[in-house]
């Protein structure tokens, strides 16, 4: 593992469950890419190519930065520039609770990708349900802000999640959930702090 690899998977686990169901040589869409770290790490892990949408100035040139094609876009306007089927892979991770519009921009993305990857942080971990149990909204590590500043406009669970996908026509295709960066294998919308998902719409 070199330098970039350990330092990016200490920061943001999710990224090796992300990276582990993109196929080498795929083209991939990144929204909310951020400073385009996981597009990086994808191109040099998995020869990934394609781009990232952001609508924050400095992130767009902290990816010219990185060596990544960005394009500067809200994510709320949808991706009608894009043909069905353009991407391999489309990629949301952590950015899912954030958005507005949530069912929108899941269908889209089945729309422009063969299939998509998701992550969230899991607001249904059993410490979660104790703060609210005790009348207070929950704060932990992947939930770091307070009830008025925090950016999340969806509070959901795995079990939310997976219900969603029933509803839609959405096939779970893997799922694995974190808690401190390692797996957890039982009863993971109790344990589980970052649930990530490759998911295809039901033909």
């Amino acid at each position: 593992m070199n330098g970039l690899e350990q330092s990016v998977l200490s920061a943001r686990p999710d990224f090796k469950a992300i990276a582990g169901w993109v196929r080498p040589d795929s083209t991939v869409l990144d929204l909310g890419c951020g400073d385009g770290t996981l597009l990086k790490y994808l191109k040099e892990t998995r020869n990934a190519r394609g781009y990232g949408i952001d609508i924050a100035d400095a992130n767009v040139l902290a990816c010219v930065k990185n060596g990544v094609s960005v394009i500067q876009s809200d994510l709320e306007r949808g991706l009608a520039g894009f043909d069905a089927g353009s991407f391999d892979c489309v990629i949301l991770s952590q950015t899912l609770q954030a958005v507005r519009h949530t069912e929108q921009i899941v269908l889209e993305m089945l729309r422009v990708g063969r299939e998509a990857v998701v992550s969230f942080p899991n607001f249904g971990r059993w410490d979660l349900r104790i703060q609210l149990a005790r009348g207070r909204m929950p704060v932990s590590d992947e939930l770091p802000y307070e009830w008025y500043d925090t950016p999340n406009v969806h509070l959901f669970t795995i079990a939310d999640f997976e219900s969603f996908c029933s509803g839609h026509g959405i096939r779970v295709l893997e799922r694995v959930a974190l808690n401190r960066g390692r797996p957890v294998r039982v009863l993971a919308n109790v344990f589980g702090s970052t649930a990530v998902y490759r998911i295809e719409k039901r033909p």
